[in-house]
């Protein structure tokens, strides 16, 4: 039997637009709706219905003689207004206590809801802003301005080194550990890593002037220091560290910085460096950038 709904502006009108057999009338008169409809109505998936029916959150109020359930319009109602506090986040458990509670309770939850969503929208934001910033570390290396790369880099730095380091070295995983470390960093903590290597680079230059042979214990532990301090920029393996030591006499600005803390020190500090490789049981002739 086909049900008929009633418009508030007039006379009672035949249910169409949904399909056939998705509207019926109980036995007080009520149109009821099957649960295909009420999920699309509601925006919801037949599955969720079942869910919402298996809690007792939402039950359907009968079914057809094929087992479908069926919705007065009660039913739909309450499923409108559980769909909703589930939009905004109400765990599905406490729904039929909020539905049921007084306005006190429904606006102490609500204003409880809100203090959760604007905490949300913060973290979002939080995770947005350090999305953009790994974005621009992918793309400049350092996110200092011109004057903090001087203050902090030296003034014989050159900004340009970042674009020409990223076109050699941007599809490496190291060039990536490094914009990931420089997404977090400001000003003071790149102080801090940099002073680091200087550390280690003038203890080199304090163990030649020792007269300090590669393949000394001291010699090794004042490598092992560089090494670490390499790391400060992205993880440096013994290997790699060799193939980094090799480039103190190979590229100017290398040679350049290293020969001004000591003459001879590009060199030697190669030399050290390698020995301390070898020690470790490295075949110098195979050594990759790992």
């Amino acid at each position: 039997m086909r049900g008929r709904r009633i418009s508030p502006w007039g006379p009672a009108l035949p249910q169409v637009g949904i399909g056939q057999g998705e509207y019926m009338s109980d036995l007080r008169g009520e149109s009821t709706e099957l649960i295909g409809a009420v999920a699309r109505s509601l925006g919801v998936s037949v599955r969720t219905l079942h869910h919402w029916d298996a809690e007792g959150v939402v039950v359907a109020s009968g079914r057809t003689d094929g087992g479908y359930r069926t919705y007065l319009p009660g039913d739909i109602a309450r499923a409108r207004r559980v769909r909703l506090m589930r939009e905004i986040g109400v765990p599905l458990q406490g729904i039929p206590a909020l539905l049921s509670g007084d306005a006190a309770s429904r606006r102490a939850e609500l204003a409880r809801r809100r203090a959760a969503l604007e905490a949300e929208i913060t973290r979002l934001q939080e995770s947005m802003d350090a999305v953009d910033r790994l974005v621009a570390a992918e793309e400049s290396g350092v996110l200092l301005s011109t004057e903090e790369q001087t203050d902090v880099l030296g003034k014989g730095w050159d900004p340009a080194w970042s674009s020409a380091a990223r076109e050699q070295w941007g599809d490496t995983h190291q060039w990536a550990e490094h914009a990931e470390r420089s997404s977090q960093r400001n000003a003071d903590d790149w102080s801090a890593v940099n002073a680091t290597v200087d550390q280690a680079t003038h203890a080199l230059a304090q163990g030649k002037r020792a007269g300090l042979q590669p393949g000394n214990p001291e010699a090794d532990a004042l490598a092992e220091r560089h090494r670490q301090a390499m790391c400060g920029y992205f993880h440096c393996t013994p290997s790699m560290h060799v193939l980094i030591a090799r480039r103190f006499t190979t590229e100017a600005g290398f040679t350049e910085h290293y020969e001004r803390l000591e003459p001879g020190l590009a060199s030697w500090a190669k030399e050290v460096v390698e020995a301390a490789a070898r020690g470790r049981g490295i075949d110098l002739e195979s050594v990759a950038w790992e």
